[in-house]
């Protein structure tokens, strides 16, 4: 009878030392914004700039990796409340300007990052995209993309500044429609970087 009263007890006790711990987990971060409250105190847009500093996200980041070990106690460890991959997708997430602006959109239910049907309306816009991709192609050298290459930087630097101003005074459209340019702008970018005589690129997507 002793034997069973102090299992019980125990017991009771293991379960006690449980719910104290849980409990001084933090909670869960509503959004990948809340995971980096030191880089990205103000959070999201509007409340805070689409900018955001990457070098200062990166040690954040790399902190909340140590934090987030197995060994560590459960009232120290990352609020995120998941593994390390869930911290990963955060920071991968985060420190690119494409996916963060996609993210952002995603929180308010509107997906630019996946759907095909959202194709080039704008004539103009189209018209530079292809001209970019015959540039690519028809490229000899490497040196002959220097001049695209400059112009496609100020192009997604002029986006940037389109989805700083958007998300700010939460024109979602508009952060919207320089979502889908970006995208476009950043594989333009990709394709000089991997630039191979002879390879196919392809742009449109």
């Amino acid at each position: 009878m002793l034997a069973k009263s102090r299992i019980f007890v125990e017991g009771s006790q293991i379960l006690i030392l449980r719910r104290y711990f849980a409990s001084k987990l933090p909670p869960k971060p509503k959004n990948f914004f809340e995971l980096f409250p030191q880089s990205i105190p103000a959070g999201p847009p509007p409340g805070g700039p689409f900018t955001i500093d990457v070098r200062a996200l990166q040690r954040e980041f790399f902190a909340l990796q140590q934090r987030s070990h197995p060994d560590v106690p459960a009232h120290m460890r990352t609020p995120s409340g998941n593994s390390s991959a869930y911290i990963n997708k955060a920071y991968s997430t985060l420190k690119d300007p494409l996916s963060r602006a996609q993210y952002l959109l995603s929180l308010r239910n509107i997906d630019v990052a996946e759907t095909e049907t959202l194709q080039i309306n704008d004539q103009e816009l189209l018209m530079e995209v292809l001209e970019a991709w015959e540039e690519i192609e028809g490229a000899q050298t490497e040196r002959d993309l220097d001049s695209l290459a400059t112009k496609n930087n100020e192009r997604i630097a002029m986006s940037l500044e389109v989805l700083e101003e958007s998300f700010r005074v939460e024109d979602l459209e508009t952060a919207k429609e320089e979502a889908v340019k970006l995208r476009y702008w950043v594989n333009i970018q990709n394709s000089i970087n991997d630039w191979e005589q002879g390879k196919h690129h392809n742009l449109m997507h």
